[in-house]
């Protein structure tokens, strides 16, 4: 246990030439000048924190970025790129070191870090350290998966989403820090745009985020939380996005305010992506050009688990019947609208169809199932979702099905309450067979206090009978899987408004290998 649906404009091509020369620099201090090793400094550089994520079986990222003082304008760096020292060993001590090499932290990325670091054994754990003149960062954990093709005896993870920080504080972090966890996934939804507001639990600083200034400190003002930099440091993360990140329910490069632009929607995501990828641990596969980033991928737990980690923010087309809670307009089901794209999606679907892993896990955004909110013969469903998207989601369900995807599981955040679904053949049969299964995960702040019981929640059973579990609390969920079984447990503090909340588990779930049945255990 660790203590511690793109536009092709000239404006789009325009983001696109004019960042080359600032991506290479992230890989190359030669492009932007030489990085010094001594440069004064204004403080500690690591106020950050550190961090890893996309472990392989002979690597991961390491992550860190130089800011003495993170909530000023350029971090208070000097504006010339900085080597940075790293180092890995078994060790805590740091005594035996298989590991080292320098980086270039250079001011066009923040003087971010991002080290992929290969050659070492599968399935271990590592420690490493980052050193910047004579200062040197905390000590983190970090592990290599299993090789492919072997068979893990277990995997146990967390995933999370929702942390906005004025809402509530991150007394799920504080929880999650003592589990023995291989790795987490965070969904989504990792900081809010909004403009800061009075008498909540934390404020944000300024108004709200839309340069690429504002991105920076809003990330930094998250990032300096203790129980968040503590947890990233326990164990490699694996990050995706949903739409705060940039901008609430944004779907491809339109707003979901009226007037603007496609061209000032894509300059601002431009700005978000950036920001993003310098105060994440992740590849140089995801380094951001202008207004699109590439952060769907899939990593393998050896033969024992296949992750697709989806992006359905990006791609997404406009909503065919609207945003909000509503009846499915009459052209939902041949409307091809997407969430996915059309690449990502034929990319998953190869992915599944080729899959050797005994479980294939969907770590993505947003609850799939069709889950209806008007009691009564009356219907609503949420248009953010998945049933706004009628065709791409019985696309989906009905590839699973016919294709027999082993073992599939989906999971999700974004909706602040904990969900668990059986994932129906045909949600106009609520009697169809389920082909697979689905565990949504509530947020780790936002809403703040929540409530064990939501309102309605025996109509909302009674309408959805697929629906299993439904709570809204905070906190995150932990997973537990083996060749023979999924299990999942809900994970829930009773408020964030102040510290201390106890954690309690309100539901358990097992799914056995060849039933996507849940089982209450």
């Amino acid at each position: 246990m660790f203590k511690i649906p793109v536009c092709a404009s000239l404006k789009r091509r325009s983001f696109l030439q004019t960042t080359s020369l600032a991506a290479a620099a992230v890989w190359s201090g030669r492009a932007l000048g030489v990085a010094q090793e001594q440069v004064p400094l204004t403080g500690y550089p690591f106020q950050l924190g550190v961090a890893s994520g996309d472990p392989a079986p002979d690597g991961m990222v390491l992550w860190t970025r130089l800011a003495p003082r993170p909530l000023e304008v350029g971090g208070g760096m000097p504006p010339v790129p900085v080597k940075v020292a790293w180092m890995i060993a078994e060790d805590e001590g740091m005594s035996r070191v298989v590991a080292r090499g320098q980086a270039n932290a250079v001011p066009e990325w923040a003087h971010s870090v991002h080290v992929e670091a290969s050659g070492l054994k599968p399935d271990r754990w590592y420690w490493y350290q980052f050193k910047a003149g004579s200062e040197v960062s905390p000590k983190a954990r970090t592990r290599t998966l299993p090789a492919a093709g072997v068979m893990a005896p277990r995997l146990r993870f967390a995933f999370a989403s929702c942390q906005h920080y004025e809402t509530g504080l991150y007394t799920a972090f504080e929880h999650m820090l003592k589990e023995d966890l291989d790795l987490v996934f965070h969904l989504g939804d990792y900081l809010y745009e909004y403009r800061g507001i009075d008498q909540r639990v934390r404020k944000h600083l300024g108004d709200e985020i839309t340069s690429l200034d504002d991105y920076r400190t809003r990330h930094a003002q998250y990032k300096t939380d203790p129980a968040l930099q503590a947890m990233h440091a326990a164990v490699p993360w694996v990050v995706t996005w949903d739409d705060h990140e940039f901008d609430n329910n944004c779907a491809g490069d339109i707003s979901e305010q009226p007037g603007v632009t496609a061209a000032d929607f894509l300059k601002r995501r431009a700005a978000a992506y950036q920001a993003y990828y310098e105060h994440m641990p992740l590849r140089r596969s995801a380094l951001p050009k202008g207004p699109d980033m590439l952060i769907y991928r899939s990593l393998s737990f050896g033969a024992l688990a296949q992750f697709f980690v989806l992006d359905t923010r990006q791609y997404r087309t406009d909503q065919p019947c609207g945003d909000g809670i509503k009846p499915q307009c009459p052209e939902a089901p041949g409307a091809e609208g997407t969430m996915m794209g059309l690449e990502q999606r034929d990319w998953l679907f190869r992915g599944l169809d080729t899959s050797p892993a005994k479980w294939n896990a969907l770590a993505q955004q947003v609850m799939i199932a069709r889950v209806d909110r008007v009691a009564g013969e009356k219907a609503g469903y949420s248009m953010d979702q998945w049933p706004g998207y009628e065709f791409e989601r019985r696309q989906l369900l009905k590839f699973l099905h016919e294709h027999k995807t082993a073992n599939p599981v989906a999971f999700a955040g974004d909706i602040h309450s904990n969900w668990a679904n059986e994932l129906i053949a045909d949600f106009d049969d609520l009697g169809s067979k389920s082909v697979a299964t689905e565990f949504v995960g509530t947020s780790i702040s936002s809403g703040g206090d929540g409530r064990a019981e939501p309102k309605g929640l025996t109509e909302l059973l009674a309408e959805n009978p697929f629906v299993k579990f439904h709570n809204a609390e905070r906190g995150y969920v932990r997973c537990e899987v083996t060749p023979t079984t999924w299990r999942t447990d809900f994970r829930t503090v009773e408020y964030v408004s102040r510290p201390g909340a106890p954690l309690q588990t309100r539901a358990s779930f097992v799914v056995e290998d060849g039933r996507a049945v849940l089982n209450r255990a």
